[in-house]
């Protein structure tokens, strides 16, 4: 097994790391070329196409990876009706931009709903081929076609946007990148579409498989309601200084966390039945996560404002929400993992009744925001709402899947807890210095990593990570 993780995350650490760089810089140049309104306009109809993703998806992609009894045959069923359901969706998505243009008064969504109908279609019938993938744990080549499909993306928005393309420039940018990944992912798989429809192997992983849709399915909900809710009552503007200080907030999981989920599943899912085995690999993910998170948190919540100028100094209006969602960044790295473990032990009933809770809490949160009138507040509520999700779900994981207690979690905890201290009493005695913001970035980020390698030293932390990696069982166990 620790073979497989190591191969896994070598992969997943490459595609990941390098994807999020390229966009990073993307991101940096469209946001110099694109106004917050116009990012706006984008961040409102990309949650109706992740929406309608997931209605693509219906969790096959998971079940495809958890069954290992489904025959290359069964899969290519699967397939054929992936594509049919793919189509219809798409088709639909054509005319959601009349009931859009509607609800936010502006007709521009009537044309975007057309071009991403296309972008669409090819996200939902790459589903099961990437899945195929990933059951297979070939994460090198799902990894570095998701490098080359983000370049790709990244040269399309670019181009697009300085031929004055306006919004199209991301549209088009990310219907390029499902074009590539879909071509890649089905040659590379050798998926054939069976047209006539055989619904035995829908039945095989209906189970499984209807869990974890109605988690994705309300999770969306709880996850994208603030960007519906901004966009529709506040404004296209504020939705857009929103969206980037929250993107800023999501990088951290993305270069950290969605490496290390990206192969629990596929890997865990193996141990289905070992269930101690599952838990002490999770209580070491969260430890990992936490002493990287809690500073990191710190960090960023002191550095805001130099993370926002790098887009530009019309985006000064972001650094109050970038600040708050801040504090939330440790607990979203944890509660991402959580996913991944509920489906390697196949309890995506508990998975379900985390969501729901989720959900509640998540709307309660956002709705009190949204009465404020600012996206201030909306972020507030949301980061405790987070952390109230933080504590539900880690009880369903370790008294009700593990049979164990709450204060096993906790105490994962402690440690990074101490590293997190020591980053507040720096940072909060470091004097600020009027030089340029890059300069100020740099100076407080080596001021970060020595405190954190000082933190490290101190909990003990240091040799725990070098014996693990020199293979140490008693020092790790420590």
């Amino acid at each position: 097994m620790f073979e497989q993780f190591k191969n896994g995350l070598l992969y997943t650490a490459i595609g990941k790391y390098s994807s999020v760089v390229v966009q990073l810089l993307v991101n940096v140049i469209l946001s110099r070329i694109l106004s917050p309104q116009e990012f706006g306009i984008v961040a409102t109809v990309t949650i109706f196409l992740v929406f309608f993703q997931l209605l693509a998806d219906i969790g096959i992609g998971p079940s495809i990876i958890q069954n290992k009894d489904l025959k290359r045959s069964e899969i290519n069923s699967i397939f054929g009706f992936s594509l049919y359901l793919s189509f219809a969706l798409a088709i639909i998505f054509v005319f959601l931009g009349y009931p859009l243009s509607w609800y936010f008064d502006n007709e521009v969504f009537i044309p975007i709903s057309r071009v991403l109908a296309i972008c669409l279609f090819f996200y939902g019938v790459l589903v099961v081929p990437q899945a195929l993938l990933l059951r297979e744990k070939n994460f090198r080549l799902v990894n570095f076609t998701t490098v080359g499909s983000a370049l790709i993306q990244g040269i399309v928005s670019i181009l697009f946007a300085f031929a004055g393309f306006s919004y199209y420039a991301i549209i088009l940018g990310n219907t390029a990148k499902a074009l590539t990944l879909f071509i890649v992912f089905y040659i590379k798989t050798g998926t054939k579409m069976n047209f006539k429809l055989d619904w035995a192997p829908l039945k095989k992983i209906y189970s499984f498989s209807k869990n974890q849709f109605l988690f994705n399915f309300i999770n969306y909900f709880s996850r994208n309601l603030d960007t519906f809710l901004i966009g529709g009552t506040i404004s296209q503007s504020a939705l857009g200084y929103y969206d980037k200080a929250y993107q800023v907030s999501l990088y951290p999981n993305q270069v950290l966390t969605s490496l290390i989920t990206s192969v629990i599943h596929p890997i865990m899912s193996d141990y289905e039945n070992e269930k101690d085995k599952i838990k002490q690999v999770y209580l070491r993910l969260s430890n990992i996560l936490a002493t990287i998170g809690l500073p990191l948190s710190i960090f960023l919540f002191f550095s805001s404002r130099e993370f926002i100028l790098i887009f530009g100094p019309n985006w000064t209006e972001s650094i109050p929400t970038l600040q708050i969602l801040a504090l939330s960044v440790w607990v979203q790295m944890i509660l991402s993992s959580t996913g991944g473990v509920f489906q390697s032990g196949n309890r995506t009933d508990l998975l379900l009744l985390s969501g729901i809770l989720s959900t509640i809490l998540n709307i309660l949160g956002i709705v009190t925001g949204i009465l404020f009138g600012e996206i201030e507040y909306v972020a507030l509520f949301l980061v405790i709402a987070f952390t109230l999700n933080f504590v539900q779900a880690n009880y369903l994981l370790m008294v009700r899947m593990f049979q164990s207690s709450i204060l096993e979690f906790v105490k994962v905890l402690i440690k990074p807890a101490v590293m997190a201290f020591m980053q507040f009493v720096v940072f909060f005695l470091l004097p600020e210095w009027d030089v340029h913001f890059l300069i100020a970035l740099l100076i407080k980020g080596s001021v970060f990593a020595s405190v954190w390698l000082i933190g490290l030293l101190i909990t003990g932390e240091f040799k725990r990570i070098k014996a693990e990696l020199k293979g140490n069982k008693q020092l790790v166990d420590k």
